[in-house]
Formats: structure tokens, C-alpha cells, sequence
């Protein structure tokens, strides 16, 4: 009897996402680092909160706004007063909140966005076709990772030798969005990759 496994993996950011962006000191583009640190700007009633970013190199400012002439009365007082104490725990949520950096046009720099791959769970099921696997593989961020960088970092392959077996029918792509990928792979393959 064969079976089917279902391997589900889901990308988690470790740190808040880097900005790339020309910083009129530097003269050229450069990374923006997250400082953890907020501006909150009061005229009258109404409210700006800002997430300061920080050139790597100059350590120039960038404020990407979070609020904008709001009123403090429609934010709520815990948020309000984590932005007041330069809370580090809500600078890194929104530090990975790409509707933020969305808002804001700041370009994220993919190749510098430190994250990797948590399995979330894995299925055995038995079956009459022969032994494969499923991987699926969520990005909750919706950051352009292309899915055979995706697939050769959860299986430890290079992106070269994914793109090799994908033209041999060894590993099929099923479905791919921003989002979601899922992957069939033969089975044997892992175990020989495994046994040389």
C-alpha cells in the first residue's frame, strides 16, 4: 500500500522588514532599518503616529506613517500609550505589516528580509497512487519570494537542482499565488536525495 503525505510550512519574518530607499545624505539607495522607536505629533485633537526608520549608513530619517490626523479618541488608549513609551513589541508588529509599507510606498528589500520556514503540520494518508508528497507552503506576508526559491529552501535542494527535477516531472507545481504555493514531489526522490 502507498501513501500520501501532506506537509504543510508557513514563512515567518524574524525581523521587521528592511527598507531600500535613496537617502539624500548618502547621496544613493540604501537600506532602512527599523528603529523601534515611534513620533507622535498632537495639533489640537487631532493625531500623527510615525514608525522611525533609519538610514544604516547616516542613521537619516524615515517616518512611515501609521496615523494620520486622527483623532486620540479613535485609537485605542493601550495602543495610543505603547506609541507614547517607544513600545519595541507593537514596532516590530507593524515593523512586519506590509499594508504599512504599502501605504507608505516604502520598497521593501526582499533580499535582505530575514525569515524562514515553520512546519506547521504533517498528514500521512494512505492511497492507491504512488508515494508523494504534498507541500504547501503559506506566506501570510504576501512577500515576492519565487516559489522555487520557496521550494528549494524547505527541501535543502538548490534553486538550480529544483528547476532541474521541475523539468523532469519529479516535483509538480499544483497551485501558486502571492500566498499560498503547493508542490507534488515524489517521494523516492527525498529518500534518495537522503541515502547519497
Amino acid at each position: 500500500m502507498s501513501y500520501l503525505r501532506k506537509i504543510e510550512y508557513e514563512i515567518v519574518i524574524n525581523k521587521s522588514f528592511p527598507v531600500l530607499r535613496g537617502c539624500p545624505q548618502c547621496g544613493r539607495k540604501t537600506n532602512f532599518r527599523n528603529t523601534k522607536k515611534f513620533r507622535v505629533n498632537a495639533n489640537g485633537n487631532k493625531l500623527d503616529v510615525w514608525l522611525i526608520y533609519h538610514c544604516e549608513k547616516c542613521k537619516h530619517t524615515l517616518n512611515l506613517s501609521i496615523y494620520e490626523r486622527q483623532k486620540v479618541s479613535s485609537i485605542p488608549e493601550k495602543e495610543y500609550k505603547n506609541f507614547l513609551n517607544n513600545n519595541e513589541r507593537l514596532a516590530e508588529i507593524y515593523g512586519k505589516n506590509i499594508q504599512l509599507f504599502r501605504k507608505n510606498k516604502a520598497d521593501i528589500d526582499i533580499e535582505k528580509v530575514d525569515y524562514n520556514f515553520v512546519k506547521l503540520n504533517e498528514i500521512r494518508e494512505s492511497g492507491e497512487a504512488k508515494e508523494q508528497i504534498v507541500l504547501a507552503i503559506h506566506n501570510p506576508y504576501n512577500i515576492k519570494i519565487r516559489p522555487d526559491k520557496q521550494i528549494a529552501e524547505v527541501l535543502g535542494f538548490s534553486r538550480s537542482k529544483v528547476k532541474k527535477l521541475v523539468e523532469q516531472g519529479e516535483i509538480r507545481l499544483e497551485k501558486s499565488s502571492p500566498q499560498f504555493i503547493s508542490v507534488i514531489v515524489n517521494n523516492y526522490l527525498l529518500q534518495t536525495e537522503k541515502n547519497e
